[in-house]
Formats: structure tokens, sequence, C-alpha cells
């Protein structure tokens, strides 16, 4: 099968298209026919060696799959030809990827598999974050970094469902116009405006109840500054390269508090706690009361191309891979 490794850590260029035995399922495991890969900032952090714990290479990335039932070990009840979207962890930049059932989830009707590949980091990663830890609630407000993203475009609609305020980041007008379409009631372009003066003349010097953050460095410390007093940050991501870490004075004295949420390692743990909303998201999903942004689709071969797309700031929404 062709597969893109990672054989060193680097920049794009490093991918090489290879061949490769196509994976046995093992008990309890399935063999997806890859429809549909998708791409997270993870995949690129990875690449470039820069991912806490990340896979050492020779590697095959890639943490999402799309696809049919190709192959079904034993023990389980899943039948071949089942239309699936799957998190096996890594191996997804492929034409086959085997995964465990406990993360593999059936594709609604009426979903393509470019949208389920986008489906489950940013939806279950985006539900964790707004409603695991004290649930935001109608009339709350709530800071999105990168509300254009994968996650982003996620959250932007699960908060604004949920009754909530929604005041979203993003570099560029035409991102805003997306997650103002998806319910952002008060886009900010960061590279024009300090959001914290947004928000802060918005909720009349208070802040908001809640952040959603995933850059990291001097975005961290800057998200901290608007929320108001009891209120919560949920860190899940580090896109600049740039840790942050917060004084403990601060969290003191302001009443704040500091989450972090990490998809994989939660799913690991508590399995069951991660994947009770994919069912609600099933339903929203066939009857389109929520979308999967995907934003651009790449072939297989052109995952390097991908990857810079995303890394260059053009990418809104889902990018996905196509073998």
């Amino acid at each position: 099968m062709k597969a893109i490794e990672v054989p060193d850590h680097g920049d794009s260029d490093v991918f090489e298209l290879t061949d490769r035995p196509v994976p046995e399922p093992g008990p309890g495991e399935v063999r997806i026919d890859v429809e549909a890969a998708g791409i997270n900032f993870a995949d690129i952090m990875q690449r470039r060696g820069t991912y806490p714990g990340g896979p050492e290479p020779p590697y095959v990335p890639g943490a999402e799959a799309a696809g049919t039932v190709d192959a079904v070990g034993e023990g389980l009840d899943v039948t071949e030809g089942d239309r699936v979207v799957a998190m096996p962890g890594g191996g997804s930049y492929a034409e086959f990827v085997v995964s465990d059932t406990q993360l593999l989830f059936p594709i609604p009707d009426g979903t393509s598999f470019a949208e389920a590949a986008g489906f489950p980091v940013q939806f279950l990663t985006a539900h964790s974050c707004l409603f695991e830890w004290d649930g935001l609630e109608d009339g709350e407000s709530v800071l999105i970094q990168a509300a254009a993203g994968g996650v982003g475009t996620a959250a932007v609609q699960l908060a604004s469902r949920a009754g909530a305020t929604v005041f979203g980041t993003a570099s560029t007008w035409d991102k805003l116009d997306l997650a103002a379409d998806l319910g952002c009631d008060r886009p900010i372009n960061y590279t024009e405006t300090d959001f914290r003066e947004v928000v802060e003349t918005e909720t009349d010097g208070d802040g908001v109840e809640l952040v959603l953050e995933s850059v990291g460095g001097d975005v961290f410390e800057r998200s901290l500054d608007a929320l108001t007093h009891f209120s919560r940050l949920v860190i899940y991501g580090v896109a600049s390269g740039t840790l942050a870490a917060v004084e403990n004075k601060r969290l003191l004295f302001e009443n704040k508090r500091v989450i972090g949420f990490h998809l994989s390692q939660a799913a690991a743990h508590d399995p069951g706690r991660i994947t009770t909303a994919v069912i609600d998201f099933t339903d929203v999903l066939s009857n389109g009361d929520l979308e999967v942004i995907v934003g651009e689709e790449f072939p297989l071969e052109e995952a390097a191309a991908a990857h810079r797309f995303i890394e260059d700031r053009k990418s809104t929404g889902k990018v996905a891979l196509t073998p």
C-alpha cells in the first residue's frame, strides 16, 4: 500500500511516499480502507520533532481516518463495508490503517469521508474543553482562539448552540466571516486589534468566563488577562511552539483556573467520558444542525503541500488527505 513516511524530523520536505505491507487486524481490531485522513497541528509538531512524547522516525503520521471496513479481527461484531471514522493513534496517512474499535464510530448519513475525517479530534476536543469542567452555560461568555481552525469552528458552533456569547480570534477577515457564519458574536482580527481590549469593552471591564487556548506563549498570558474572576482557561495545544507558565499568585489573587486537555491521553485513560458525546453528534450532523468545515483536500502524495498550507496559515476548518 502507499503511505507517507517521516524518515527524520524536519520540515515538510522530509515526507516520503513509500510502499508498505497492508496491515492485518488483530483481535479487537478492524482494517480500514482509507478514503480521507484528517490533518491536525499535532501532526506538524510531531514531524518537526517538537511534540512532547511524539513518535520517533521512521513512522507513518495521522490520527484520524475515515473509510470503509476492509477486514475484521476476531471477536468483533463489525461488518465489512461499514462506513466508519476512527482515531487509530497513528498511521492514517496511508491507503489502509488498523484501528481498535474503542475509538471507531459510524459515519452519519449524508456526511462525506472528508467531513467524517474532520469530526473526531475537532468535535470531541471542542466538546470536552467547553463542557467537561464546570460546563459552559447559557448566558456565559467564551473567547475561542483560532476560531476559524478545526477545533475553533467546532467550538464556535457548540458554544453558540449552548447560548453563550462567543468571542473568536483569527488572522484574516475571511476567516472571521466564516466564524461569524457559524455563530461567533464578536469576531476579532488579532493582527489589527488586541483581543483583550475588545473583551474588556464588550464585557464592561469584567472579562469572559471561559477561554479556549491552543497557541501558548504570549497568547496564553494575554488570554488570562481576558478572564473575569472565578473563571477558567482550558489549554489544548501549543501551536506557537512556545510553552507558557502561570504564576501561582496570579491564580490565587485573580480567582482563575487553568485546565489542560489532551484528547488522546484522555481517551486512553477514560474513553467513555470522551465518547459519550458521539451519539448526540451523529444525530445533529445528520440533520444539519452542526457542520464539519472542510477547508481543503489534498491527494495523499501531496501531504507536504498540505502541511505547508496549514503552516502558512492559509487553512480554515479541516484539511484532509485523500489516498
